[in-house]
């Protein structure tokens, strides 16, 4: 499996993790060995002669450990004290091949930051919780609570991310929870496949990138699937999302884009056989009027290439909320839109601009 550069920034973030296997180790004849446990700070302290590590279930007081190379596996839960952002470089992380349900986990203590706020103001949060950037496989870890911005991924080369639980569900419990995205992309060439996403904010937002796909997850209790929102510089293109489920959300499925956005773009977007229901403000929201939902579009970041096909794609919202709102600006093209299934609450309302929207049921 490739390697991956990791940053955990996590509600305590103290990253255990491995120091990179040291090249004085074979120059000096001394041995390696080949697997180090770690079940606790200070049994990470002095890694650089291991070739692999298993990180055990333990608590990290507040502090920093850093960290690269070698290959981790996790085999219980890491709980991270309040404290300040910490790293975990340059690894091969697998949280332990486990079932969906049993899977290692990264507690991030979210409970003693929320406040309503998020990082709009009241305690200070550390987020996101984790980061990804180099390239290579995540899989079978499940994040706990993190205080705000659950994953960023900023990943450089051809990657995967599958089989991933970010459970932020507590946060419901007063509305406390809030900006608690399951993922934010900023990257090229990334597959995020079977992952789970129960949070207050949106579940993914693409804020550049391209070759992205999006598959056989489940988002609830936030704000959907979202391309954006994309500001002044960058673009979104190429991007899949298909057979999720978004249920009992605010929004179903958004592109968001800056109303005043300029050097900007998002272009062939296709959603195929999502299932979306009990959606209690828009189902599909096309927007160029961010941070308004509709709007004064503005014109500097065109959207073509928009597309439902391939499979159907049934969207059930509330009596409140509408199926389908397109709010352009600066829209262009033929949008095939055979493969939406739009029904229930106030309608559609669309201002497609330069765009033809053909086909669906809304």
């Amino acid at each position: 499996m490739p390697y991956f550069t990791t940053f955990l920034s996590l509600a305590a973030l103290v990253a255990v993790a491995v120091a990179a296997p040291s090249n004085t180790a074979s120059k000096t004849g001394t041995a390696k060995r080949a697997t180090c446990t770690v079940n606790s700070v200070a049994s990470a302290a002095n890694l650089s002669s291991c070739t692999s590590v298993v990180i055990t279930g333990f608590t990290v007081p507040s502090g920093q450990t850093a960290a690269s190379g070698a290959s981790v596996t996790m085999t219980g839960d890491i709980v991270f004290s309040k404290t300040t952002c910490r790293r975990l470089s340059n690894i091969n992380f697998n949280g332990g091949d486990h079932k969906i349900s049993d899977f290692p986990r990264f507690q991030g203590n979210g409970p003693l930051y929320w406040d309503g706020q998020g990082t709009n103001g009241g305690v200070a949060k550390p987020h996101p919780f984790v980061k990804f950037k180099g390239s290579g496989t995540f899989q079978d870890v499940t994040v706990l609570n993190s205080p705000a911005q659950a994953i960023s991924v900023g990943t450089t080369a051809t990657s995967t991310i599958e089989h991933i639980t970010v459970d932020n569900s507590a946060g419901d419990a007063g509305a406390l929870g809030h900006n608690t995205d399951g993922f934010d992309v900023s990257a090229s060439s990334v597959t995020f496949s079977q992952v789970t996403v129960k949070n207050q904010d949106d579940c993914f937002a693409i804020n550049s990138g391209s070759g992205i796909v999006i598959e056989d997850s489940t988002c609830s209790g936030g704000h959907g699937i979202s391309i954006g929102s994309i500001a002044s510089d960058h673009s979104v293109s190429n991007v899949k999302i298909a057979r999720n489920t978004v249920t009992n959300s605010v929004y179903g499925l958004r592109i968001k884009v800056d109303a005043n956005a300029s050097d900007a773009s998002v272009s062939g977007v296709t959603y195929e056989a999502n299932t979306l229901s009990g959606i209690t403000k828009y189902g599909v929201l096309i927007s160029q009027s961010y941070p308004d939902d509709d709007g004064t579009p503005g014109t500097g970041a065109p959207i073509s290439g928009i597309a439902f096909n391939g499979g159907t794609t049934s969207v059930s919202v509330t009596s409140s909320s509408f199926t389908l709102v397109v709010d352009c600006g600066a829209c262009s093209g033929t949008w095939d839109f055979s493969g939406l299934d739009a029904t229930g609450g106030k309608g559609h309302m669309i201002s497609a601009n330069k765009a033809t929207i053909s086909g669906g049921t809304f």
